[in-house]
């Protein structure tokens, strides 16, 4: 669709978005200081593990987003890009898999959100159902409230939530580290060696590998942004490069950082983030921090929480446009919001949270749960990467403002090693964890869950009705 161009009964999209905003939107959407604690167990070999993440995914991935936003930046994300290359069908599953992934996983970001949250209160709060679904539903609903109001307001709001809630507590550990090594404080973690940075990978570190290429998911979501860009095909690659540069920086050493000064006993999933956190800041004295901190880094939960919620809820607003799901799904009000996905989602999602805090019996099946999100979104980025390669085959001479270097050759390694690194994150994905006691049912629950998940636009696409579609719509409403 040209700026020109607009649908009937739609409003003017506005071009409100700039290489700042694009690159906040992908900051926000994969910065998170939830993983440092679970990261900084590895010690310097963590160095290592992320250099994997980097190569066979974070890398690819940017290439390929930039690619693909500056091809075709007609808005949908990744259902644009994938239904270039192989159709409307594959889109719309790539689409829904990233969407339907999101269900399943926001208790789990709305329960970090809380459980941080209450650390600036009074940490025993945590453990109050009551307070931890209120909290929830809070930040919940109050983030699908800001979706409401349209693009420009988002963006303001995801600048602020990606600065103050993860650049600046990421900068301020990081400084924390240094001044812990400059004070010659002992570190927890061995010398420094170059074979340190080397990941052990065993059979209990291999399942592992899915986390590390995930920890970078969310580098696509500036795509679902296309129509809201001002200079879409010279913005793209610069805020794909901006972003890249301060996860990279804040990950690694915000990690090392912690790592410095925790023992490996305070760090891991279960103490969480401002657990560890309040070991560091107390042992150097500076515990009054402690509730500012937590402040900061709920704001960069909300944030994050935000990116994803809207991302691919704009591209299944895209694909309910075009006819392909109910009416309901393509309501937008007056602000260009897809008001009808976001209420569906957020309708769902409380429900599933619900579920979460109250019923202790669901937190055992979330563990196949949270596995299904690995292989769904495993299911999306292949399909991203097998359109990279495809549309260089069968639409070679779309301009493409930035392209991948080295030609053929330079898409397939990048594709290659995109296409390798989540191909591998699906397979190590179906291994169970140690604790679970039934490693066949953890499988068929995990491989049921993702068919059931990623086939809905099957459904979708075989009872689609003319009056879904756009023009039928605007005939009947009497709309010209």
């Amino acid at each position: 669709m040209s700026e020109s161009v607009q649908k009937p009964g739609k409003p003017q999209v506005k071009k409100v978005l700039g290489v700042f905003s694009l690159a906040m939107i992908n900051v926000a959407a994969v910065l998170s200081i939830r993983n440092f604690p679970s990261m900084a167990i590895y010690g310097w070999s963590c160095i290592g593990w992320y250099l994997l993440g980097t190569i066979f995914f974070l890398i690819p991935i940017t290439f390929a987003g930039a690619e693909l936003a500056t091809g075709w930046p007609q808005g949908g994300g990744v259902y644009t890009w994938v239904k270039q290359a192989f159709g409307e069908k594959s889109g719309f599953i790539a689409l829904f898999c990233e969407w339907s992934n999101n269900l399943v996983w926001f208790p789990t970001a709305l329960s970090f959100i809380a459980s941080t949250l209450a650390f600036a209160l009074t940490p025993q709060l945590a453990s109050s159902p009551w307070y931890m679904f209120t909290v929830m539903m809070v930040a919940f609903w109050g983030t699908t409230a800001v979706a409401y109001f349209g693009e420009d307001f988002s963006a303001k709001f995801g600048n602020f939530g990606a600065i103050v809630g993860s650049i600046i507590p990421a900068v301020l550990i990081i400084l924390l580290g240094v001044l812990w090594v400059v004070m010659g404080a002992p570190l927890a973690i061995p010398h420094f060696s170059v074979s340190a940075m080397i990941p052990q990978i065993s059979l209990s570190t291999i399942p592992f590998f899915s986390t590390i290429i995930l920890l970078f998911a969310g580098m696509e979501m500036a795509g679902f942004h296309a129509l809201e860009v001002k200079n879409p095909q010279t913005d793209f690659p610069k805020a794909m490069g901006l972003s890249t540069l301060i996860i990279l920086f804040c990950t690694v050493f915000g990690t090392l950082a912690i790592s410095f000064a925790v023992p490996v006993e305070k760090l891991n999933l279960a103490s969480g983030v401002m657990q560890a956190i309040q070991y560091f800041f107390t042992t150097m004295g500076i515990a009054w921090l402690i509730a500012p901190i937590a402040i900061l880094i709920t704001v960069g939960g909300v944030a994050l929480l935000a990116s994803w919620l809207i991302g691919p809820a704009k591209g299944l607003a895209v694909v309910a446009e075009e006819g392909n799901m109910p009416p309901m799904f393509d309501h937008t009000n007056k602000y260009g919001a897809p008001v009808g996905v976001l209420i569906t989602q957020a309708l769902i999602g409380s429900l599933i949270s619900l579920l979460y805090v109250f019923l202790p019996s669901v937190n055992q099946a979330y563990w196949i749960l949270s596995a299904m999100t690995v292989e769904l979104l495993c299911i999306v980025y292949v399909l991203v990467f097998a359109s990279l390669i495809k549309l260089r085959y069968s639409q070679p001479d779309t301009p493409r403002p930035y392209k991948i270097p080295g030609g053929i050759t330079g898409v397939w390694l990048v594709g290659g090693l995109g296409v390798i690194g989540v191909v591998f994150a699906f397979i190590v994905g179906l291994i169970p964890p140690n604790y679970y006691p039934n490693a066949a049912e953890y499988v068929l629950g995990v491989l049921l869950g993702t068919v059931l998940l990623a086939g809905p636009p099957l459904v979708f696409l075989k009872v689609k009705k003319p009056s879904w579609l756009p023009s039928e719509k605007t005939v009947e409403s009497g709309e010209v």
